[in-house]
């Protein structure tokens, strides 16, 4: 089969990784890649939003099935504008992203579902959000509805703060249409865990738990980012725990999805944190989380692409995913400043040295060649992961293997995993 991805990031590395294994596949294009797609395929120098000149693309070159990555794509519709010209593609509709392209959607869906979450109440108007703040104590979650690049989200522990976040959002416009409408919510205590959830609309298959460390610093400081390091499975969420996230979050959420007409189709990966009530869902995406899937990826047994053609065909059912034994670790390798302003254009050398250790994969994500130098081109640069039978052991090599790569004004956490352990 032909196969093409759409995407630029770590996650669109880490999947054409292992999309390249299946003996199914026959060639492999990655709109627009990475400097990492381009060692597991032909990168294709279009942009995620160019839907029209995607499905050109797709056209000619036979291309059989097509794999959505990024979030931006899926709320606008590309899966439809897809199967509105006869082309096999994986990943939500544009109706049924909207439980990722908008918190206030999201967070109503789970009211009217029962599905577990956050006392909340969304607003339109800055002065009525302003005066909102009154019903809830600090410290209180203020978030922009829309899509902010995983960064629209504030634990604000003053009413100062909860005041210049809805300021930011609403008046400076710094998520632009994202914080037109914002969701102000009760803040929950208790660990943050990822689930993903591939689904084919009625069924789903879940992968195991992981946990992605949001904050830019050490010990849950700094400001919000797309993630700087994740782990699997976690030694803390038994399988059961699993079965009640399942029950109590997913079939409810694809149930209440189906009842409107827009089955979801693709991969459902609610936010969820374990409170002393039980599990909670803090927001939906509809895709894979970026960090999340450069784990899964390395401790995937199955064929990847008999699971996303089973998802997006229905099927479910009668597929499994089986998994390696032992853990995985991602560490992010950022450029200083992210997520704020950060130099671009800077050599990276000690890739090929990290990956003498086999088992160590490093995943692209925001790098380019420039003549016959790997220089940053992002934020987060590259995701370094590593398996072990323990949750240690595969930490301990990914941080041997992150120290072995350099790039000026390069950071990491080094708490990655250390809640866990």
């Amino acid at each position: 089969m032909n196969i093409l991805i759409i995407g630029s990031g770590g996650r669109e590395h880490a999947l054409a990784w292992k999309l390249k294994q299946s003996p199914r596949v026959e060639k492999l294009y990655i709109a627009p890649g990475n400097s990492g797609t381009a060692l597991c395929g032909e990168n294709v120098a279009i942009g995620v939003m160019e839907f029209d000149k995607l499905i050109a693309f797709a056209k000619e070159n036979k291309i059989d099935f097509t794999v959505i990555g990024p979030d931006d794509p899926l709320a606008a519709g590309i899966v439809d504008a897809f199967q509105t010209k006869g082309l096999r593609v994986w990943g939500p509709s544009r109706a049924a992203a909207q439980i990722e392209a908008s918190k206030a959607f999201a967070k109503e869906l789970m009211r009217e579902a029962g599905i577990p979450t956050a006392r909340f109440n969304v607003f339109r108007d800055y002065d009525t959000a302003i005066a909102g703040l009154a019903n809830y104590l600090l410290p209180v979650v203020v978030k922009a509805s829309g899509l902010a690049l995983g960064k629209g989200v504030y634990i604000c522990h003053t009413r100062e703060e909860a005041e210049a976040a809805l300021k930011e959002m609403m008046v400076e416009k710094v998520f632009k249409d994202a914080g037109s409408e914002v969701v102000i919510e009760e803040f929950l205590v208790g660990k943050e865990i990822s689930i993903h959830a591939l689904c084919d609309g009625e069924n789903f298959e879940l992968f195991p738990p992981s946990q992605d460390h949001k904050r830019a610093l050490d010990g849950d400081q700094g400001k919000n980012t797309g993630g700087m390091g994740t782990i699997t499975p976690l030694p803390f969420v038994t399988p059961e725990k699993m079965q009640e996230i399942g029950e109590t979050v997913v079939r409810p959420t694809l149930a209440a999805l189906a009842k409107r007409g827009t089955p979801f189709k693709g991969l459902l990966y609610p936010g969820l944190i374990l409170t002393i009530e039980g599990p909670k869902v803090l927001e939906f995406n509809a895709r894979f989380g970026d960090p999340e899937t450069q784990v899964y990826m390395r401790l995937l047994e199955s064929d990847l692409l008999d699971l996303l053609e089973a998802s997006a065909d229905g099927s479910l059912e009668s597929a499994t995913a089986l998994w390696k034994s032992g853990f995985a670790a991602n560490i992010v390798l950022a450029s200083g400043g992210y997520p704020g302003e950060y130099k671009k254009g800077l050599p990276i050398a000690g890739i090929e040295e990290a990956e003498k250790d086999p088992n160590v994969i490093v995943f692209h994500a925001g790098t380019k060649v420039e003549g016959d130098q790997l220089v940053t081109s992002g934020g987060r640069v590259l995701g370094v992961s590593a398996t072990g039978s323990s949750l240690k052991e595969a930490l301990d090599t990914a941080y041997a293997a992150a120290g072995k790569i350099h790039f000026e004004g390069k950071y990491l956490r080094r708490d990655i995993g250390a809640k866990a352990l």
